[in-house]
């Protein structure tokens, strides 16, 4: 993972779902889907991080693709926040493109590594 960009970017990615999880329940008592969002938001930076200590490329591209589907997840669980009128315009715009930003760069990563498999 070149200068690990996507490690640190699915970290960041993870504290704002954090703290996005803190705002929901707090502010607008929303739990469910808060929880839900967590799971998938912070596995993606989790997938991340076991596949930077992969132990095969095989296991590599395994890693990746569950963040890849992670981050879809999350996506969704975004989506579902803005339209039910828990996220607002403003904040569903920011963090959206923060998660689009990393399914396009996972997608990438994905591509790269089964190119160089083959």
């Amino acid at each position: 993972m070149h200068n690990n960009v996507i490690l640190e970017k699915s970290f960041d990615f993870s504290v704002r779902i954090v703290n996005l999880k803190k705002y929901l329940n707090s502010e607008k008592k929303e739990c469910i889907m808060a929880a839900q969002l967590m799971r998938s938001g912070t596995s993606i930076g989790a997938n991340v991080t076991e596949a930077d200590q992969a132990q095969s490329k095989a296991d590599f591209i395994s890693k990746i693709s569950i963040a890849n589907k992670e981050a879809h997840e999350t996506r969704y669980w975004l989506r579902l926040l803005h339209r039910t009128d828990y996220l607002n315009d403003e904040e569903f715009s920011s963090i959206i493109s923060d998660c689009q930003e990393l399914i396009k760069i996972l997608q990438a990563i994905i591509k790269s590594a089964k190119d160089n498999n083959q």
